[in-house]
């Protein structure tokens, strides 16, 4: 009871520590805005951990989720050195995608790690993963975005995101609905991919790096890292 009190204590304040990370990034931006992004950042691994000690059976399955987790936290600092720092905004925008792609790489082991998984599951998931990848690429022009040389990388990630929304989805339909750890993920995966769309909209785009987009990229964003962290939390 302890333990269930203490994460949705944590859960309320970092859902408070986002919206003043929002409010900071919209009006200053700068130095403040990453250090509260950072704090954000930390309050969904704070879940994770509140999770993995109310939920200590699946501690393989915690700990590559909170791996992901640290992962994105990386991810977020890179990406906001990136407009701090415009002299090496390349640099930091690869190690922003390198690190992301390296938590979903975890998620992804964390879901076959645990998943009931079958050969249909693991086929549909990779083949459903490409589609979506491909066509991320293909939407470059429709969508008025350059990735230039950044679009191999914008493969392979586009992919690898894909793989936790597709696989997470699998696993979910396999189990017939009944364990709400992969419905959670499954949500969680999709809010990611949809953050993602509107931050390569920002990234690749032109004219889109307005003050609804940065506040509707990180809104989708910080509920899927959370989402993500509450998974331990159900996984049975």
């Amino acid at each position: 009871m302890y333990s269930s009190t203490f994460y949705y204590v944590l859960l309320a304040i970092g859902i408070t520590a986002t919206i003043v990370f929002l409010v900071l990034r919209v009006k200053k931006g700068g130095i403040a805005a990453l250090y509260a992004k950072a704090i954000a950042s930390c309050c969904f691994i704070a879940t994770a951990l509140a999770a993995m000690n109310r939920n200590r059976v699946f501690l393989e399955f915690g700990t590559l989720i909170l791996a992901g987790l640290i992962l994105g936290m990386l991810g977020d600092i890179w990406l906001d050195l990136k407009w701090i720092y415009l002299q090496d905004k390349n640099s930091y925008l690869y190690a922003g995608f390198i690190s992301f792609l390296l938590g979903h790489l975890c998620f992804i082991t964390a879901i076959f790690r645990s998943s009931p998984w079958n050969s249909f599951s693991i086929i549909m998931s990779i083949v459903l993963a490409l589609v979506i990848g491909v066509i991320a690429i293909l939407m470059e022009k429709p969508l008025k975005m350059k990735y230039g040389k950044f679009k191999l990388i914008v493969f392979l990630y586009s992919c690898t995101l894909a793989l936790t929304m597709t696989s997470s989805m699998m696993t979910a339909y396999i189990t017939k609905f009944k364990l709400s750890a992969w419905i959670v993920m499954s949500v969680g995966a999709l809010l990611f991919l949809l953050s993602d769309l509107v931050l390569s909209g920002m990234y690749f785009g032109e004219n889109k790096n307005t003050k609804g987009n940065i506040i509707l990229n990180h809104t989708l964003y910080y509920v899927a890292q959370f989402c993500m962290a509450a998974t331990i939390l159900f996984i049975k």
